[in-house]
């Protein structure tokens, strides 16, 4: 499996040449009552895992790094043990990792990102014409912004919702904590509204203080949530983002990439 770095030896490395590199960015913060911590770690690394195989299988040279299991959690931190890394932090760490991989010879970075508060463009903006590589941003749960979200889901996601809780009842459904009658030990994820025409609209935006936003962490409902939800989501990000992986493994970095020429 000599696309998963953590599952390669280096007598295998030794063999190998990577064109792409996948680094997932998750976060440790609490999901509701019924989802794990680590709900944004194990997405991450799972979504990671199907797109790197199916890429691999069609001849692409990636290769999949380890998730970060931390992440920006400046607005969750009234909740216990939310693990906060800033920005300029999480920026430090990738920005360190990214010159690991450049002295590797890989200079075709993905940051596969899991969880929202990860605010990565900045970084990009930050890296661009200070290192040789090239850093395409990927939030894969953006993948159903075209209006595909709606053909799956029945409810809006924002945290720990319907969309989240598919994806655990689907790839970590032991992890997933119900109740003796089999419903979901959560409550209904609702939030207090906001007091402003202009937030309410998205004229104006903020950090949303979670532990006024919400009353267990939940943003969404979660209670039409299935495993077959989570797997139809799972096809979907597959079906979009392994031909990018695959075309990416396989294009010539020149003078206009990622342009036309």
């Amino acid at each position: 499996m000599t696309w998963n770095l953590l599952e390669t030896s280096y007598g295998e490395i030794k063999q190998q040449e990577y064109e792409v590199a996948v680094l997932p960015l998750g976060a440790t913060e609490p999901h509701n009552l019924h989802l794990p911590y680590g709900t944004d770690v194990l997405e991450g690394t799972i979504v990671g895992e199907h797109l790197c195989k199916a890429a691999h299988e069609q001849g692409a040279k990636v290769v999949l790094l380890p998730t970060i299991p931390y992440g920006t959690e400046t607005n969750l931190r009234e909740f216990p043990l939310a693990m906060n890394l800033n920005p300029q932090t999480l920026f430090a760490v990738v920005e360190d990792l990214v010159e690991s991989l450049v002295k590797s010879g890989i200079h075709k970075i993905v940051l596969l990102n899991s969880h929202g508060g990860n605010d990565m463009k900045p970084l990009l903006r930050q890296l661009y014409g200070k290192t040789p590589a090239h850093l395409f941003l990927c939030s894969w749960y953006q993948v159903l912004a075209d209006g595909a979200y709606e053909q799956i889901f029945d409810h809006p996601e924002d945290h720990a919702g319907e969309m989240e809780t598919s994806f655990g009842l689907a790839y970590f459904p032991d992890l997933v904590r119900t109740n003796p009658d089999g419903s979901l030990a959560a409550d209904a994820g609702s939030t207090r509204p906001l007091r402003f025409e202009a937030l309410r609209e998205g004229w104006v935006s903020l950090t949303r203080p979670w532990h006024l936003l919400t009353t267990n962490s939940g943003a969404a409902d979660p209670h039409q949530a299935t495993a077959e939800k989570g797997r139809q989501l799972m096809q979907l990000v597959t079906e979009r983002l392994v031909p990018f992986l695959v075309e990416l493994s396989a294009a010539e970095v020149d003078e206009t990439f990622p342009f036309e020429a």
